[in-house]
Formats: structure tokens, C-alpha cells, sequence
């Protein structure tokens, strides 16, 4: 059963942020005619379009509480557009409910120490609150440096060898001292930071705190952690190596503070699938629905969510010669859980039949840099298994943005978004970004306009990634990108995988009718 949240409402208010005629976009032929050739499917695929779909986005946000993150009433809403949009564009939808981990900041964070030298952190230079940390207030209270002796080894010592907390015994085997009603200090080194938590709590400990390793000069700074989920229900933070030895080693009292919500919570992934095609090879193409706790998410990831349901409204009376799969994540922003659920619950058939992935992750991005995933190890750096197959994907974006004249660059491919999980489990993967926190170099700049300096997107993962936060031009141009990449390895992925598929549609037959400017294997 799938829920309605206010869905009505949040469609109510999607008028409020579009341009006079935007709703409708796309002329008379586009509502009644088959876009199956990449002329007429460009010219059906608007900026006006894609915007339509993002101020909804951005209304489910502003009716419930400036998010759209998984677990929360602004992501269901979401979820019930999409389905609806695509259940009306006539594909076979599927809504499918997982359980993951949900976590979220509610208030400010203190730690401090009070004695012997009175000491006031600063959240995010000396500390972070750990990923599913619990809530509460430990009060005033002693420090305790818990088994470190392994750890403090000087450099260059094996920098995982400090077991600091990873055993029960840790806490209660002579000479270590009582943690009951006291702040566990513990070195970071060789178990998850859940285990150390999860020993600490069972102890009697009323908070903990994990810092660096010091004996590896790249581990002196913050410990940015997770518990992995919502393990626990005491404050956990992480902290410097300097600090951490401090607190460990003196007779030092302070207190950590923090206002958390952890907790296993239900959302969903949306599958949207093609009525014909042959269903022995699926080409899928996806982007996260979800939007991070601190706000309404229209650019990470409203863009890519956006222009996949633009694509797929246009191509919904194409009959395509292999099926066509949509997908739209849930809790990417919580550790790309809805991709990877999808994947371990494939069975080897269903998994051996996905042809490729193409994956749309933040491509409006206001100060952008256009993007291409690194498909064939080129650029140097990939940090995950990458098919060898991907590099014809990556060529095949490469080639449309030559025929349009667009400068672009490659990015490596890692795992901070849902192709991961297809891509290091063997399906050729591809995608597009157009930069998120990282900064523009002064050549960039030059390349493609824009502040040198600044972040390609300066309102990441915080309230202002609003409707009004993104590039019209990049956002127009990639949602083209992605009707053309989509539609052409839905006739035809013989360059991928052997399969032969419409004639018409081999990369460099579409290429060369698209535009004068040729393409860049030319």
C-alpha cells in the first residue's frame, strides 16, 4: 500500500512557483506524438518541463517542515508525485519499502572541558557529533582514557593497531579504570566506531569520545564518524588527536551535549518501468530522490530527479527494443541505502539482465563545471571497481557534448552516490554531475563562466538548495544530455554488451544527424 501525503496540497502550490504557461510545457504534438527519434524527443524535453517537476519537489518541502530527506512526511509527498506522474504516463511503477537508519541533528551540540583548564570546542574544528549518535547531556563529569596504550605508539607504527574500546574487556579487565557515569575517551584504530560505542554504553558510560590516531600524520585532525545506525543512545563525538590525548591522559571533567533524532525509520525507492522492450536487457537510469535534513534538496538532488521524470513522461509512447527502467532512490544522503538495498535483493537473472546504469546526481549546479563520470579510468583515481564496459558510456556523453559544442571534463567515480552499487557489481555504469562542495578553479572559471573561488554549489546540503538555486542553462542542456543518452542505449546497446538493436540508433548514426559540429572521435 502506498501512502498519500498531502499530495493534493503539495500540487496545489507547484503553480505558485512556475512561470505563466510552465505547467504545460512542450507544444500540442509533444502531449500526442511517439518521441522515438532523438530530434523529436530534444525537442519535447524542456528547462520548462524539468522546473515543473522541481517546484513540486520544492512545494512538498515547504509543506512539511523545509525538507525532503527519507523518513520524513516532504519525501513521501515526493515519492507520491512521482509515482503518480509516471502511473499516468502509463509505465509499470513499483514502490518498494525499506527499513534504513535515520538521523538527524535537532539542535545545537556543546563539548567542553571544565577543569583543569576551563575550554570551550568548537563544533566542526574541534569536534563533529558522530553519525547516529544518541541525545542527551552527560553533565559535568570526569574524562576516562579507556586502553590506549597500543595506540599512542609513535609514528610510524601500525596506525590500526590501537584496539582502544573494540572489547568488552577493555572496560572492565585490571588496569582499566570505571567508565560507569563517566565519558569514555577512546582512540580511533582497529574496530568501527559503533563497537567502541556500543562497549562504552554497555560499561556504564554516559557519553564517549573517539579522537585521532596521532601516530599516522594524515589522522591528527576532526574524527568525522558514523555508528552505521542508530546503535546507541548516548553522545558520541569525535575529535582531534591533540584533544583527544588531553582528556585521555589528564584529570580533566567537561561535558558533551548533543540533540539527535536516531532511529530505524521506513521509506522507499521508485521503480518505473517500460511496457515494452525486451526484458532480458534493461537499460536503468536513476537519480536520488532525497534530499538531506537541512533542507528541500531542488538542486541534490531535485535536478536529477527532475529531469529523469521529464524524460520519461517524453518517452512514454516509445516503444523501446530493450526495456527501459526509471528509478528514483530513497536515503542516499544516509549512505546510498536504497541503491544498494535494490541490488542485494536482485536475484543473479534479474541482475545479470541490467545491461547498464546511468546515474543523474546534481546537474543544475549553479557554478558549474560539466561533468562526465571516468568510465574508462582515464583521468587516474577511480576509487571503486569500474567495468571496462562504462568507457562507451562515458565516450557516448563525451561525444554528445562535442556535437553540441560544450566543454566538459571527466570526474572519478567513487561512492559517494547510487551508481556504486551497480558499478562495482559489474554493470557498466555512467552519469553525469555538475559539482557539488568542491571549488571552482580560475580555469574552470574561464571554461565555462562562473566565480573562481566559490563552490560549484555554494547552497550544498544546507537550506538555500531551493527552486531558485540552480544554472537554467547547464540544467536545460544536461536534461538533454540525458534524454539522448537514455533513448539511444534504449534502441541500441551493441556497443556496450553485442546486443544488436535498431540500426538507426548507433551512437555515431544519431551523432551525425544531431548538429553540425561532428563529434570528438572525429
Amino acid at each position: 500500500m502506498r501512502r498519500r501525503m498531502g499530495l493534493v496540497a503539495v500540487l496545489a502550490m507547484v503553480f505558485a512557483l512556475l512561470p505563466m504557461g510552465a505547467a504545460s510545457a512542450g507544444s500540442e504534438a509533444c502531449d500526442t506524438r511517439v518521441n522515438n527519434t532523438i530530434d523529436k524527443l530534444l525537442e519535447c524535453v524542456t528547462v520548462d518541463g524539468v522546473r515543473e517537476h522541481q517546484a513540486a519537489f520544492q512545494a512538498a518541502a515547504d509543506a512539511n517542515g523545509g525538507t525532503r530527506a527519507s523518513g520524513t512526511p516532504g519525501y513521501d509527498a515526493s515519492a507520491d508525485y512521482v509515482v503518480d506522474r509516471m502511473e499516468a504516463a502509463g509505465y509499470d511503477v513499483a514502490q518498494l519499502f525499506f527499513d534504513f537508519g535515520f538521523f538527524e541533528e535537532t539542535g545545537p551540540s556543546s563539548f567542553d572541558q571544565a577543569s583543569p583548564v576551563a575550554t570551550s570546542y568548537v563544533d566542526q574544528t574541534d569536534y563533529d557529533v558522530m553519525t547516529f549518535s544518541g541525545s542527551g547531556s552527560t553533565g559535568t563529569i570526569d574524562f576516562v582514557g579507556v586502553d590506549l596504550a597500543l595506540g599512542m605508539a609513535p609514528w610510524p607504527a601500525d596506525p590500526s593497531t590501537s584496539t582502544s574500546g573494540c572489547e568488552a574487556s577493555d572496560f572492565t579487565s585490571p588496569p582499566a579504570a570505571s567508565v560507569v557515569g563517566k565519558i569514555a575517551v577512546l582512540q580511533r584504530g582497529a574496530c568501527n566506531f559503533s563497537d567502541k560505542a556500543i562497549n562504552a554504553e554497555a560499561a556504564g558510560a554516559v557519553g564517549v569520545v573517539v579522537f585521532n590516531q596521532g601516530n599516522d600524520p594524515s589522522r591528527l585532525g576532526v574524527v568525522f564518524g558514523t555508528l552505521g545506525g542508530p546503535v546507541g543512545t548516548i553522545p558520541v563525538v569525535g575529535t582531534t588527536f591533540a584533544i583527544g590525548k588531553d582528556l585521555a591522559t589528564s584529570s580533566a571533567t567537561g561535558q558533551i551535549t548533543t540533540s539527535t533524532t536516531s532511529e530505524t525509520r521506513t521509506t522507499s525507492n521508485i521503480i518505473a518501468q517500460s511496457k515494452k522492450g525486451d526484458s532480458s536487457n534493461v537499460v536503468m537510469a536513476g537519480a536520488h530522490l532525497d534530499s538531506v535534513s537541512s533542507g528541500p534538496g531542488i538542486q541534490d538532488n531535485g535536478s536529477g530527479s527532475a529531469a529523469l521524470l521529464e524524460v520519461a513522461e517524453q518517452m512514454a509512447k516509445v516503444k523501446p527494443t530493450n526495456q527501459v527502467r526509471f528509478a528514483w532512490w530513497g536515503a542516499e544522503e544516509l549512505g546510498l541505502v536504497g541503491s544498494i538495498d535494490y541490488i542485494v535483493g536482485l536475484s543473479n537473472e534479474e541482475h545479470a539482465n541490467i545491461a547498464l546504469y546511468l546515474n543523474f546526481d546534481m546537474i543544475g549546479s549553479p557554478n558549474f563545471v560539466r561533468f562526465v563520470y571516468d568510465g574508462d579510468n582515464s583521468d587516474g583515481g577511480n576509487t571503486i571497481f569500474v567495468p571496462p564496459e562504462s568507457a562507451v558510456i562515458e565516450q557516448l556523453f563525451l561525444d554528445y557534448y562535442a556535437s553540441q559544442g560544450l566543454p566538459n571534463q571527466g570526474t572519478l567515480l567513487g561512492q559517494r552516490s547510487d551508481h556504486f552499487a551497480f558499478c562495482v557489481t559489474g554493470i557498466p555504469c555512467g552519469g553525469l554531475f555538475t559539482g557539488a562542495e568542491g571549488i571552482k578553479t580560475a580555469d574552470e572559471a574561464a571554461l565555462y563562466g562562473g566565480t573562481a573561488g566559490d563552490q560549484y554549489d555554494p547552497c550544498y546540503h544546507t537550506a538555500c538548495d531551493t527552486f531558485a538555486n540552480v544554472s537554467l542553462e547547464v540544467l536545460d542542456q544536461n536534461s538533454d544530455t540525458v534524454a539522448f543518452t537514455i533513448l539511444t542505449f534504449a534502441m541500441n546497446t551493441e556497443s556496450v554488451n553485442g546486443e544488436p538493436g535498431k540500426g538507426n540508433f548507433k551512437p555515431q548514426n544519431q551523432l551525425k544527424a544531431l548538429a553540425p559540429w561532428g563529434t570528438s572521435s572525429e
